[in-house]
């Protein structure tokens, strides 16, 4: 893990880039506090976990498609209204 400040990662982005490909996360840094982290893709992809959708995640359950599945509504007010 390097930091870089600001003026030296602008200068020199290609090897920024590079860095964070192989030693791992690059931390940015502006009058000596982090403002920013460069981070691979590969690194980025697996932090996020975005590699589905909504609809494929909820195909997945292990609910998708059970018959038995019984879902009971609350009928209670949720607050009092005055009528």
């Amino acid at each position: 893990m390097k930091s870089w400040q600001i003026q030296e990662a602008k200068a020199r982005l290609s090897e920024l880039v590079k860095c964070a490909d192989i030693e791992g996360p690059q931390y940015i840094t502006h009058h000596g506090q982090s403002v920013a982290v460069v981070v691979s893709q590969a690194t980025y992809s697996r932090l996020t976990c975005n590699e589905q959708g909504l609809e494929a995640l909820m195909q997945a359950s292990p609910l998708f498609g059970a018959d038995d599945l019984v879902l009971e509504r609350d009928t209670s007010p949720t607050r009092d209204v005055p009528l």
